[in-house]
């Protein structure tokens, strides 16, 4: 990008595994740009070039929301292993951060819930009740295994508390979609999967 408003904006708009930005650029600082992306939740990996290197402009890149910071002059070797290290991160957080069916994803670490982009709200238990039904995708789930694994209870109330949980999970997360992933097996439980 030319300027620092243009980088922003299309690092806003696009999907990157990495961004590789400088820390004076003009119009926005790379600093800036970063603040921004983090204030609206983008967590893309961010490396920060600069001749700035101190070590009082290091930390602030770093606290800046910046994963790695590199001052030039740098040998180009050095530059690429640390977007190698910076890429096998982000892949093993994401990998064991996150939970994913179809388009409904679950951020384990912001406790953050979207699908098909939309972000979802939640309760703290009706998260903890996806979170056991997504681990389990595929798998029909039975009222006992929700009991023990969600409310850590090891009887049966006889409530309705898991239909009223299920049902308001289901209006959450089915809202404005065609496809819902929460289904009844009559006798048995419930089962996240796409297809009914």
């Amino acid at each position: 990008a030319p300027d620092g408003r243009e980088g922003l904006n299309r690092a806003a708009e696009g999907q990157f595994d990495l961004i590789v930005t400088d820390r004076m650029l003009p119009q926005l600082d790379g600093l800036a740009i970063i603040e921004r992306l983090r204030e609206r939740r983008i967590e893309t990996p961010v490396l920060v070039l600069s001749a700035l290197g101190s070590v009082d402009d290091r930390i602030r890149g770093l606290k800046a929301g910046g994963d790695d910071y590199l001052t030039k002059p740098f040998a180009l070797a050095e530059l690429l292993a640390r977007i190698e290290a910076l890429l096998r991160r982000r892949a093993s957080r994401s990998e064991a951060s996150r939970l994913k069916v179809e388009d409904l994803e679950l951020d384990l670490i912001a406790r953050r819930v979207t699908r098909g982009g939309r972000e979802v709200e939640l309760t703290a238990r009706e998260l903890k009740l996806l979170e056991f039904l997504m681990r389990r995708a595929g798998q029909v789930v039975t009222r006992t295994m929700l009991l023990e694994g969600v409310w850590d209870l090891h009887f049966d109330p006889q409530s309705n508390l898991i239909d009223v949980h299920i049902s308001r999970l289901r209006q959450a997360i089915d809202r404005g979609t065609d496809h819902p992933l929460i289904h009844t097996v009559r006798g048995s439980g419930y089962v996240l999967r796409a297809d009914s």
